[in-house]
């Protein structure tokens, strides 16, 4: 099973998920789940269709914002959205966790939810260091 690292109340972030770790999921009171990791990215990797369907067998809601690299502006709003817009509690995930966490802090910080020196210290205690990739106030 992998580790949910807590950002916020409303979000936890995870490396890879598999199938099995929904049911844990929905245990721990998520309500949706979001991935951010594109279909065949690594071998092995469940397809966002088979991931898709444990989620909704565990009763959880699924979205999928595949990218990789750093998430363009569009992107991180959906992600920021997918969150934000959620029922409950939201575990987003990808390889690392470090692209669901960055993805989700971009669109925070445009959409004005938290102001950059908050984000960094929110991804800093789940583990992430997003001190390099959120910009500076000018």
């Amino acid at each position: 099973m992998s580790e949910f690292h807590r950002v916020t109340e409303r979000l936890s972030v995870a490396p890879q998920l598999a199938p099995e770790d929904m049911a844990a999921a929905a245990a721990q009171g998520f309500k949706r789940v979001v991935c951010n990791r594109p279909d065949g990215e690594g071998p092995g990797q469940p397809t966002g269709a088979e991931m898709k369907a444990a989620a909704h067998a565990a009763g959880l809601e699924f979205v999928h914002i595949p990218f990789a690299g750093m998430p363009d502006a569009a992107t991180a709003d959906a992600v920021f959205a997918a969150v934000s817009g959620a029922a409950g509690p939201v575990l987003a995930y990808c390889r690392s966790g470090t692209r669901s966490v960055t993805a989700w802090a971009l669109g925070s910080l445009r959409a004005g939810d938290h102001d950059r020196e908050a984000l960094v210290a929110l991804a800093a205690g789940a583990g992430y260091d997003l001190s390099a990739v959120l910009p500076r106030p000018m």
